[in-house]
């Protein structure tokens, strides 16, 4: 199936638009992250989960509310689809003391629905800490694996480009969760373990995309003067955007169910994934590519690719 067939669009062209809308976008990420930061999940701030089971359909706000006037403020949010939520909070203290806390709250207060404490989990703070820094860990290794394949794959400009556009990436979802993070009851945007999973697979993702587009420069450009760089990368992009069109818009669909119908428990992961999969599709196109052809032509310099085609 062929959506976009024969196209011309001159991308190089409007890269500049690209870079400022790019720069836009981090900058006001970078600003929310170093004013606001983000909003932790348990796993990296520490703290407890526990989850409720009513007997009969429950107002959000009225629990939340109860728990708040018993001490124990937090967040609670819609937990699956059987009368369950689960509600997240700094609480340090014993599990057992903290059970006797919700469940006498709820008792007092809602009388003719019964509830069950399914589960606690508790993490404190060392470990916390250690989960946030091993998250870091496996991010930057997931990078520096990335730029060792392209660099052999391809040249040192393209990995280190393709590098930057995953960095883009990653930095834009990452503002826009602390931008966005608290502000929505039914989908708070914590950081949690499973939205470092979304990162890496958003990596990959986008290096995935950029590498085709590479792939196709790399066909064309073999022995061509750097006159005509700017019409093989155009064309190149033109080649490979059905492509990335089509296999990006599956993808979309596919994750945007997801967010709609498998509960608040992932909704945070399912968003992550949507919105980067958006930005890298855009940074595959706009950012990787022009960044080449930009350092190309600001050292004057040609292209010596190596390996075989892409199959």
């Amino acid at each position: 199936m062929r959506i976009f067939h024969n196209t011309s669009f001159n991308f190089i062209r409007y890269r500049k638009i690209a870079y400022g809308f790019s720069l836009v976008l981090l900058v006001s990420g970078l600003v929310s992250l170093a004013v606001k930061g983000l909003n932790y999940g348990i796993d990296f701030r520490g703290g407890s989960e526990v989850v409720i089971r009513f007997e009969k359909d429950a107002d959000v706000g009225q629990i939340r509310s109860i728990l708040d006037a018993a001490g124990v403020s937090g967040t609670l949010k819609q937990y699956g689809m059987d009368r369950s939520f689960l509600f997240s909070t700094v609480f340090q203290g014993d599990t057992g003391e903290l059970k006797s806390l919700v469940s006498n709250a709820l008792n007092d207060r809602i009388k003719d629905n019964r509830h069950e404490i399914v589960r606690i989990d508790a993490v404190g703070p060392s470990i916390a800490s250690d989960l946030k820094w091993s998250a870091v860990k496996a991010l930057v290794a997931a990078l520096i694996a990335i730029l060792i394949y392209v660099g052999i794959r391809f040249e040192t400009k393209f990995a280190a480009t393709g590098v930057l556009a995953i960095l883009h990436d990653v930095l834009t979802v990452l503002g826009i969760f602390s931008i966005l993070g608290g502000l929505f009851a039914f989908m708070p945007l914590e950081m949690d373990q499973s939205i470092i999973a979304a990162f890496l697979t958003i990596a990959g993702y986008s290096i995935t995309d950029t590498v085709v587009v590479y792939d196709r420069i790399r066909e064309r450009i073999r022995g061509q003067k750097p006159s005509e760089y700017e019409r093989i990368f155009n064309e190149s992009m033109n080649q490979t955007l059905n492509r990335t069109i089509i296999t990006s818009g599956t993808t979309l669909i596919s994750v945007f169910v997801l967010f709609i119908f498998a509960g608040p428990a992932i909704r945070g992961f399912a968003f992550a994934v949507f919105i980067g999969i958006l930005i890298g599709t855009y940074s595959s196109i706009f950012v990787a590519a022009p960044l080449v052809y930009d350092w190309l032509r600001i050292t004057k310099s040609s292209v010596r690719l190596r390996g075989s085609k892409v199959s």
